[in-house]
């Protein structure tokens, strides 16, 4: 299986936005350290969007692009339709729940087993949740003190689409998540506007 990796504070210095959610993933960003701190042509603006959308999910180019072609026969508008199905892969609700730190380490926790979605075993990170479905840890899995910390560590960020229960170290979608709710700094529509010319 193909992975994303390399150094995260690096790639967000270069793309100018915190994609891995570490908080000190911009401490050493200076002026000049970005590639949208350069003069940037418009289909340099286009790609600079799409590689900080793929590197905040963590998703390879083959895989966004079937993203980006569901999202087309979409009825709603594309790029918040991109951003939606995104936001509701299961490694990204992981992380959203606060039982992993990052999306780096949700993906793991779903691979390695540790994740239950509507109480079945569920290893694929990309997943997408429908609304009502519940995620949580395996039995055994909510001993790991790492996943105590984390759940416990962030179970007051919430956000509108989800419902966290603290007792079971679960969550529930409970509707599918609006663009304006999604935390993200990303030009949808620019994304759209780079894969038009190439889909």
């Amino acid at each position: 299986m193909a992975k994303m990796m390399g150094p995260r504070f690096k790639k967000s210095r270069r793309l100018g936005l915190n994609v891995c959610g570490h908080p000190k993933a911009m401490n050493r960003a200076t002026k000049g350290t970005s590639r949208a701190d350069k003069k940037l042509t418009e289909y340099g603006r286009q790609l600079l969007e799409k590689q900080r959308l793929r590197e905040y999910y963590g998703v390879m180019e083959k895989q966004f692009v079937k993203y980006v072609k569901q999202a087309k026969k979409s009825d709603e508008q594309t790029g918040r339709a991109l951003v939606k199905r995104l936001e509701t892969r299961l490694d990204n609700i992981v992380y959203r729940l606060g039982l992993a730190s990052s999306i780096r380490q949700a993906r793991q926790m779903v691979v390695h087993g540790h994740i239950r979605v509507n109480g079945g075993k569920v290893n694929i990170p990309s997943y997408l949740l429908e609304v009502g479905d519940t995620v949580g840890l395996r039995e055994r899995s909510k001993e790991v003190e790492l996943f105590k910390e984390n759940f416990e560590r962030a179970f007051l960020n919430s956000y509108p689409y989800l419902e966290k229960h603290q007792d079971s170290m679960s969550g529930k979608l409970t509707k599918q998540p609006e663009r304006e709710e999604i935390p993200i700094e990303i030009d949808d529509q620019l994304v759209v506007e780079y894969y038009s010319r190439l889909l």
